[in-house]
C-alpha cells in the first residue's frame, strides 16, 4: 500500500533551545514520518533548495524511511523556517519565515509532472489546507485534479483542514479552497477549532461532520482536543470517543500524530473505531514529550 503525501517541510527552531534546537517539521511531514515509523510505504512530495541544508534534510527524512525520490530541488529557493514557543501549559505559538519557501513553487517545477504521474497510482493521497495555502492557484488546481484522478483510479484521498489564517489573503478564499478539497476527499480529518475559525462561527462537532459528509466525504473524524473526537460515516449515526487525558508537555503535532495513527490503522484494515484508538494513543505519546516528532528512541 503506497501513501503519497504532499506538503511543506521546514526547519524548526524550538525555544527550549539546546544543542538540538534546530530541527525540522511541518504538519504533513510529521504525519508522513509517523506513518513511515509504523512500517508503511510513504512517499513525501515537496520541494527544497539546492543547498547543503536541504541535502541534510533529505538525508534525515530518508533515514526515517520516507521515500524521498519525489522531493524536488528548486534552484533559487530554500526551505522555510518556523519557531515554536511553549507556554507553561505546553500550548504552542508559532513564528514563520516561509515567503520564499521552495515548496510554494513545487508545482511549477518541470519535474513535478513525473511526481504527479507516480502519485496517480498510489493507494492513498494525503494533504492539508496548509498544503493548499502555500501554493498559487495553479498549484492548488493541479493537486485537487490529482486527487480526483487518483479516486477514479481506485485510490483514496485524505484531507485535514489545518487552518493558518496568515497564509491566506482572506477567510473567503480559504473556505472556497477547503470546500473544493472536501469534494474530492474520502477521509476527512478536521479539527473543531480550525473549522470554527475558518467559518467564523461556533460549530458543534456534529455540525462540522455534517458539513463534510454533505460535501461528499464518506468518513469524517472531527478532532476536539481534550473533548475527544467524533466519528461520522455516511448513512450512520455519529459516534463520540473520549480523549486519553495525559499531562501535556508540548502540544505540537498532536493532530498530525492522530492523523497518522488513524490513517495507518485504516490502511492496515482496522475498523474506524480501532484506528481512532491507535490515533489517540500516538497523539497521547507525542504531547507527553517535547517536539512534534519525538526521537525514535522515545
Amino acid at each position: 500500500m503506497t501513501i503519497f503525501i504532499f506538503g511543506e517541510a521546514m526547519l524548526e527552531y524550538h525555544t527550549r533551545g539546546g544543542a538540538h534546537g534546530v530541527q525540522y517539521g511541518g504538519d504533513t511531514l510529521n504525519t508522513a514520518i509517523h506513518l513511515s515509523r509504523m512500517g508503511h510505504d510513504v512517499a513525501y512530495a515537496t520541494a527544497v533548495g539546492a543547498d547543503p541544508v536541504s541535502d541534510a534534510l533529505i538525508a534525515a527524512w530518508a533515514a526515517e524511511g520516507l521515500n524521498t525520490n519525489h522531493i524536488l530541488r528548486h534552484p533559487q529557493r530554500s526551505p522555510g523556517m518556523y519557531a515554536i514557543h511553549l507556554d507553561d501549559k505546553g500550548e504552542r505559538s508559532f513564528l514563520y519565515w516561509r515567503d520564499h519557501s521552495a515548496a510554494r513553487d513545487m508545482f511549477s517545477l518541470p519535474e513535478m509532472d513525473a511526481v504527479i504521474t507516480a502519485a496517480q497510482k498510489a493507494n492513498l493521497l494525503y494533504f492539508s489546507l496548509i498544503t493548499l495555502a502555500i501554493l498559487p492557484d495553479d498549484g492548488r488546481r493541479k493537486l485537487l485534479d490529482l486527487a480526483a484522478t487518483l479516486r477514479q483510479n481506485g485510490g483514496q484521498v485524505a484531507y485535514d483542514s489545518n487552518f493558518r489564517p496568515n497564509l491566506w489573503a482572506n477567510f473567503a478564499e480559504a473556505r472556497m479552497w477547503s470546500q473544493r478539497a472536501m469534494a474530492v476527499t474520502d477521509i476527512g480529518l478536521p479539527t473543531n477549532v480550525d473549522e470554527c475559525q475558518l467559518h467564523e462561527q461556533q460549530l458543534s462537532e456534529a455540525e462540522i461532520a455534517a458539513r463534510w459528509t454533505d460535501s461528499g466525504c464518506s468518513e469524517v473524524v472531527v478532532k476536539a482536543g481534550e473533548k475527544g473526537c467524533l466519528l461520522s460515516r455516511a448513512g450512520e449515526a455519529p459516534v463520540h470517543f473520549d480523549a486519553n487525558l495525559v499531562t501535556v508537555i508540548d502540544s505540537s503535532g498532536a493532530g498530525d500524530a492522530f492523523n497518522a495513527g488513524y490513517l495507518g490503522g485504516r490502511v492496515a484494515g482496522m475498523t474506524a473505531q480501532d484506528a481512532i484508538a491507535k490515533g489517540q494513543a500516538l497523539a497521547s505519546k507525542v504531547i507527553g514529550q517535547y517536539g512534534a516528532i519525538p526521537a525514535m528512541d522515545t
